[in-house]
């Protein structure tokens, strides 16, 4: 019974994976080759993560990467299919500047940044990235973007005041 719960908790999260790569240790018998994988796990209504597992076979890294990606997941603040205010998420030296977009825009982002925010659940965004183009730093420096945002009503609480006094 127990079991059947838990698979039901997995199916509300999609997946994707954003990039495979092949790591070679030289040892003295010859060469060890091992997978790293870099996944993004969301539930296309607001969470998100990412996570990265390293194994000798490749659909075992994945597993791994699933695995980590929902222990790692953030809640990010939606202003209907957009985000509420722009933003700049910054992990080593890649940089992601997001945007909000008017509604019918769609998701405006490359590779890596487009993985995430579309699993968000963002459906109009601009995006621009700079520095590095590294999978992931753009996956890391998208959720550090996007945990950055907050909603009016959590600024408006933070201040103790009302959403109509923030607004005007």
């Amino acid at each position: 019974m127990e079991r059947r719960g838990r698979d039901r908790e997995e199916s509300e999260f999609k997946e994707k994976l954003v990039s495979v790569n092949r790591v070679t240790k030289v040892v003295k018998g010859g060469r060890n080759f091992r997978f790293a994988a870099l996944v993004v796990v969301g539930d296309e209504k607001g969470r998100v993560g990412c996570g990265m597992g390293k194994a000798t076979e490749i659909p075992e890294a994945i597993r791994k990467a699933v695995d980590d990606a929902k222990k790692h997941l953030v809640r990010v603040a939606m202003k209907g299919a957009s985000i509420p205010h722009e933003s700049t998420g910054r992990y080593g030296t890649g940089k992601v500047l997001l945007l909000p977009a008017p509604e019918g825009t769609g998701v405006i982002a490359g590779g890596p940044a487009r993985a995430v925010l579309e699993l968000c659940g963002v459906k109009d965004i601009r995006t621009k990235s700079f520095g590095s183009s590294n999978p992931i730093n753009m996956v890391k420096a998208t959720l550090e973007g996007l945990r950055l945002l907050k909603s009016a009503e959590e600024v408006a609480r933070l201040r103790g005041k009302t959403v109509e006094e923030l607004l005007g």
